[in-house]
């Protein structure tokens, strides 16, 4: 990809992820996820992790008014690098950060006491880690009825990341003590984070549906435009 179109998509996949951000309401994200998964295979790991940073950066520096501002600037692009990886049918990078996030919070004695069904969908992504992976390979060479497996599939794995990371930063690092007025003792959290969760999977659902309604048309239009050319050459290689 040429450097002056690498620059022109992050400017312009920065700015969408900002004004997302700006204009979010909903759960307890924002609308910022919604964009991740596409984000992510359009742009690759690298320009889509820069974008995404950039966009989330600006997004809470216009609209500063969420006291968990930390938590999506780490999740946000890690999320759309994951994409990246999973898109390029590259599976142990997205394996690993899986891994070693899952296992701080299920060493911190917060991760054993708190129940198990709020992180199912975290643990379901970790087995479609590499399914995603291998169906990734539908995206650029548009096989029109793998295409949408591979896109959910994907999306699903990568909204599920940005709660891993979430929840990495609020109890295997300790991010829950800066918050006192939320998560004051073992109790408070206890509420937040099984009704976070509850939300969470809502989230789940809605990334999922508006990645497939978007993400479809969208691949399939980049494709006749050649914009997957190179990507269908490493494929037949």
């Amino acid at each position: 990809m040429r450097k002056s179109l690498q620059l022109s998509l992050t400017a312009i996949f920065a700015a969408l992820h900002a004004v997302l951000y700006f204009i979010s309401f909903g759960l307890w994200r924002n609308w910022g996820i919604y964009l991740e998964s596409i984000e992510g295979i359009i742009l690759g790991p690298k320009i889509g992790f820069f974008a995404a940073l950039i966009g989330s950066i600006i997004g809470r520096i216009a609209n500063p008014t969420d006291p968990f501002w930390m938590f999506g600037i780490v999740a946000e692009p890690l999320s759309v690098l994951i994409a990246g990886f999973l898109s390029r049918a590259q599976w142990k990078p997205a394996l690993v950060a899986y891994v070693i996030m899952l296992s701080a919070y299920f060493i911190h004695p917060f991760g054993r006491a708190l129940p198990l069904w709020t992180i199912l969908d975290i643990l379901l992504a970790l087995v479609l880690i590499y399914p995603a992976a291998r169906f990734s390979r539908s995206l650029f060479a548009i096989d029109v009825k793998r295409l949408p497996i591979a896109l959910v599939l994907i999306s699903f794995v990568t909204i599920a990341a940005d709660s891993l990371v979430r929840v990495f930063l609020l109890v295997p690092a300790g991010l829950y003590s800066l918050f006192p007025d939320f998560f004051g003792n073992y109790d408070m959290l206890y509420v937040v984070f099984v009704g976070a969760a509850v939300s969470s999977y809502i989230e789940d659902l809605i990334v999922v549906i508006i990645s497939f309604i978007v993400g479809v048309p969208l691949i399939l239009s980049l494709s006749k435009l050649g914009f997957w050319k190179e990507r269908k050459q490493e494929n037949k290689k």
